[in-house]
């Protein structure tokens, strides 16, 4: 036991000195090192390890700096509601309730206006932006970062991605944004998102990517979305999602929340499936897809098993209804299962409808596939011509819509500054508490015209369907003959003061004011 001991000790002092040995050759060597260290840092300064909290400030300010000019706000005005009618009989004079509920009722709901945004990417001014920013809009203005508001028009929308392109014409180069290559995103990336949360233009949040190729129940098959803390909200829609290269990597499209505003994730589509969209809009003026014609299911483990496949993946063909279709002309029945297409593997039935979709109509693909016949599985091929994808745009140009033949001469009713205007009678006279004053009755207002967009001096609309227009240009207005004469002889820039009166329904008063604008 001792011996051993003493083994220990003779083979410990050994150790030791190796170790020392060790140390002094470490020593010297990590003074040469430090002097190599020293001659580099002269020479050269090595790039810092680590990001500090300033240089990430100085970052985001210079991206913003570089990209906002570009971001645009969008307003919309929505289209005309129903027209005012009168139905029933005329309430008894002395029943004021039954005066204030019909008047409610025929007032229609106002026009929705909805505030989004946009950002520019052509120097002619072509804006990207969501189609639901501008569904069902007869009117959409755009307000650029220098204060300009032009009238925009819609080139094209896409419903399964859910963009819109829109052009406005400023008579001069527009700062724009290059759409960057949304595929070298990753998880963990810092990123900006610019747009009009609650109307609040030119916005700016910062954050990083959560997750890419991101599914929602409202999204599409088409939408696999960029996910972000950035925060989002309410008119960010169509804004951009940048990366730090000042690149827009996405369009912000959605976010998911229990309150209607920001909770932390926001989704974003990428840049690259924007840029094709954009770039077969301004190319066709809509979106081209291929189309196959059938239903799919992905196989799964248990149709593997059950089936005898070596692995599952595969879309699995579940209906043909339409014999006409790319696919049944092809000779594709159900049951068959599809491994590859135009000469790549099939991961899944969402993989093979991208793969279709992504082909240009009117093209020849291969197709490699499974038909059971009896207990085997043989293996096929085909030569499919694809067909092209139905679209389910909301918005369609007016070119394409087929032209009804007018069923008389009637023509189309005057409406001065866009206002549609009848006469007061006494029956409206009782209903809008007007009774014992003169003037047109506001019936409708155009969404499309200008007239939409006055405003009174505390920035509310100027016009409402149930004002009365008593005088114009201090003349009094009597009749629809004489009003009209005198609107037509007004030209675009002429100066408009109006008189008018309505009953407001707050304070059951007459409310008299003056409405200013310029014939555009």
């Amino acid at each position: 036991m001792f011996v051993r001991c003493k083994e220990s000790e003779v083979f410990l002092s050994r150790r030791i000195r190796l170790l020392f040995l060790n140390l002094v050759f470490a020593g010297l060597f990590f003074g040469v090192n430090q002097s190599f260290s020293h001659a580099q840092t002269e020479t050269e300064k090595p790039k810092p390890s680590t990001i500090t909290p300033e240089m990430l400030s100085a970052s985001f300010a210079e991206v913003s700096k570089r990209v906002e000019a570009a971001v645009v706000n969008i307003d919309t005005k929505g289209k005309v509601p129903a027209e005012i009618t009168l139905k029933g009989e005329k309430p008894e004079a002395g029943n004021q309730n039954d005066l204030l509920e019909m008047y409610r009722r025929m007032l229609p709901r106002r026009p929705a206006a909805a505030v989004g945004s946009g950002f520019i990417v052509d120097k002619s001014g072509y804006i990207l932006t969501n189609a639901h920013v501008v569904d069902e809009a007869s009117r959409i203005i755009v307000s650029l970062q220098s204060g300009e508001e032009h009238i925009a028009r819609v080139v094209g929308t896409d419903g399964e991605t859910d963009l819109a392109i829109l052009k406005i014409d400023a008579g001069r180069d527009l700062p724009f944004i290059k759409l960057g290559n949304s595929d070298r995103a990753q998880v963990g990336d810092w990123v900006l998102a610019i747009g009009s949360p609650f109307g609040l233009a030119q916005t700016v949040t910062a954050g990083i990517i959560s997750q890419t190729k991101r599914e929602t129940p409202y999204g599409s098959q088409f939408q696999k979305f960029i996910q972000t803390d950035a925060a989002i909200n309410r008119g960010n829609s169509g804004g951009p999602l940048v990366n730090m290269d000042g690149e827009v990597i996405g369009v912000n499209s959605q976010i998911a929340t229990s309150t209607g505003d920001y909770n932390g994730i926001g989704f974003a589509l990428p840049a690259n499936e924007a840029a094709n969209v954009y770039r077969q809009i301004r190319e066709y003026g809509k979106v081209r897809r291929g189309y196959f014609g059938v239903n799919l299911d992905s196989v799964k483990t248990e149709f593997a098993k059950v089936y005898g496949l070596a692995e599952a993946k595969g879309a699995i063909v579940t209906n043909v209804s339409d014999r006409k279709s790319a696919a049944a002309l092809a000779g594709l029945q159900a049951g068959d299962i599809i491994l590859e297409f135009n000469g790549e593997k099939v991961a899944s039935a969402p993989d093979l409808v991208a793969k279709i979709a992504a082909a240009a109509p009117e093209k020849e693909v291969g197709v490699v596939y499974l038909r059971e016949v009896g207990a085997a599985l043989e293996r096929k091929t085909a030569v499919v011509k694809l067909a092209e994808r139905p679209s389910r745009d909301p918005i369609v140009d007016e070119a394409d819509v087929p032209k009804k033949l007018p069923v008389s001469d009637t023509k189309k009713p005057v409406e001065p500054f866009g206002l549609t205007l009848i006469e007061l009678t006494p029956q409206l006279a009782a209903v809008y508490k007007v009774e014992g004053e003169k003037g047109l009755i506001i019936k409708n207002i155009n969404q499309a015209s200008f007239i939409a967009d006055v405003k009174n001096s505390n920035g509310t609309d100027a016009f409402k369907e149930g004002d009365l227009i008593q005088r114009i240009n201090r003349a009094p207005v009597t009749d629809l003959k004489s009003f009209n004469e005198t609107v037509s002889k007004l030209k675009k820039g002429d100066a408009v003061v109006l008189q008018m009166q309505s009953y407001d329904l707050q304070t059951q008063n007459p409310q008299k004011r003056i409405v200013q604008f310029t014939v555009q």
